[in-house]
């Protein structure tokens, strides 16, 4: 019995469902809930025509201001020489130094010794400001050493082209560089040579006819105050002659302040070529406050103003005097030159001023050269009882009362 009625219930249930009306017209009620009204006909007859929102638009609208809103937003097209250059347009890449990766130590140890940085004609610059005013002046990069990549990018992307990039740890430039404060960033570059630097146009519009030679400096620091204090006289030239330290040095260039690509440094010369690269009717003069000669040349007077001191040429005294063969007298063993104070004119002609290291002075053929071209000895007057001044001092002094002299004469 329970089978039969079990069969029947199964009998009459539906094969399909059925959808009740008033399910069907809800549905359609919702549908037309969601839609919003173009017109409202009220039974009056009354048609009130309604704005959509501002958020909505009709389908074809919507289409129509989005394709006028891309054409809107797409940049016009700019000429290919006038698109801007970035990091990613460029294709630079870099290299990701490893643990173990010696290129960083290798390299340091040629840029630091005087020896290997002649023999392979490389250099090391450090910092942002010092590697900008190199790439700006033309000088070639050839490797660069990063802890982050914000550093390259600020760097002219022109410039990057064929140069390897290699990403390292910040504690590996710490431990190879020569600053209180590393910046993140060293450059290798090509020993710049000055005849194909490009030099700011600003320093060359105050160049004056103004040279500095440097002999026997051997004080990085001393050595870097100078040049930028001839950069900021505006010397047309720096000679730097054999004995002095290299002006490529990583604390030469530290104290130089950049002062490396303002103004023509030529390193490393004989005395003998020292010449050639002075101007027509260059007269040259020693600033040397110390020596026999000034002794004897200036009156009595003049040491109680502290203007000479004999210690430094003293060590020459075995050459004090010469005897001639034929004649069996004996002459002084000094060009004569007359001994000036700063102050007084001395640049009626281009002139060059020597300067010399504070342990060993300056150098005989310093004062040969100065007595061939019709120079005189310089003295900067201290107090009695003090020594005679810093060598970067003293060239200091003498370049900007040149410059004030110059500067004087043409508008006279």
């Amino acid at each position: 019995m329970a089978t039969l009625v079990k069969g029947l219930g199964q009998a009459t249930r539906p094969l399909l469902p059925v959808v009740q009306s008033w399910d069907r017209d809800a549905r359609r009620w919702v549908r037309a809930l969601r839609r919003s009204p173009v017109k409202v006909v009220f039974p009056s007859g009354e048609v009130v025509e309604r704005k959509p929102s501002p958020g909505k638009q009709p389908r074809k609208g919507v289409f129509e201001a989005g394709r006028h809103e891309q054409r809107l937003k797409q940049p016009l097209p700019v000429p290919p020489s006038q698109t801007p250059s970035t990091w990613e347009e460029s294709g630079l890449r870099y290299d990701k130094a490893l643990p173990g990766d010696k290129r960083l130590s290798s390299v340091m140890t040629v840029v630091k010794s005087r020896p290997f940085r002649e023999k392979q004609g490389k250099i090391l610059l450090e910092g942002r400001r010092l590697i900008a005013d190199a790439l700006k002046a033309g000088a070639v990069p050839k490797v660069f050493f990063f802890s982050r990549l914000d550093y390259i990018k600020e760097l002219p992307t022109d410039k990057l082209k064929g140069v390897s990039l290699i990403k390292v740890k910040f504690e590996d430039i710490k431990d190879w560089s020569d600053l209180v404060t590393p910046q993140g960033i060293m450059g290798i570059f090509a020993k710049p040579d000055h005849v194909k630097m490009t030099y700011p146009e600003t320093q060359l519009r105050h160049s004056l006819p103004l040279l500095l030679i440097c002999d026997n400096l051997r004080d990085p620091g001393n050595l870097g105050t100078i040049l930028r204090s001839a950069a900021g006289a505006g010397c047309s030239k720096v000679l730097l002659t054999k004995g002095c330290v290299d002006a490529w040095e990583p604390k030469v260039l530290r104290a130089g302040m950049g002062a490396h690509f303002q103004v023509p440094i030529i390193n490393n010369l004989d005395w003998e070529t020292v010449p050639n690269y002075l101007p027509t009717d260059t007269r040259v003069y020693v600033a040397d406050n110390c020596g026999l000669y000034a002794q004897a040349q200036t009156s009595n007077k003049a040491s109680d103003h502290g203007w000479v001191c004999d210690r430094q040429l003293s060590k020459l005294h075995k050459y004090e005097e010469e005897v001639d063969l034929e004649t069996g007298a004996s002459k002084g063993w000094l060009p004569e030159l007359e001994v000036q104070s700063y102050d007084l004119d001395w640049t009626e002609a281009p002139a060059a001023v020597v300067i010399g290291g504070e342990t060993h002075g300056v150098s005989l053929e310093s004062l040969q050269l100065a007595e061939n071209t019709g120079g005189k000895r310089l003295v900067i007057p201290v107090v009695p009882g003090v020594d005679s001044l810093n060598s970067a001092m003293a060239a200091s002094i003498l370049l900007f009362e040149g410059k004030r002299q110059l500067r004087r004469n043409r508008a006279a």
